[in-house]
């Protein structure tokens, strides 16, 4: 769901895309905001998930863009 979310965001097709988008984006967006320690404050753990998720599947599409 984050990546379909981030695709949506900033462009970007196909199930394997939004996939690996969502995987690398949880990562991602799990370590950016505990580095700089954001609490996103949202109660619900699934929707928390999702939101740093897509924050850091976006971060992803943006620096891979930025590469290519």
């Amino acid at each position: 769901m984050a990546g379909w979310l981030a695709s949506w965001l900033v462009g970007g097709s196909g199930l394997l895309h939004y996939v690996v988008t969502g995987l690398a984006g949880s990562l991602v967006g799990g370590f950016l905001l505990e580095r700089f320690g954001i609490d996103l404050g949202i109660r619900n753990q699934t929707a928390n998930r999702i939101v740093t998720a897509m924050i850091g599947a976006i971060v992803v599409v943006l620096i891979a863009r930025l590469v290519s």
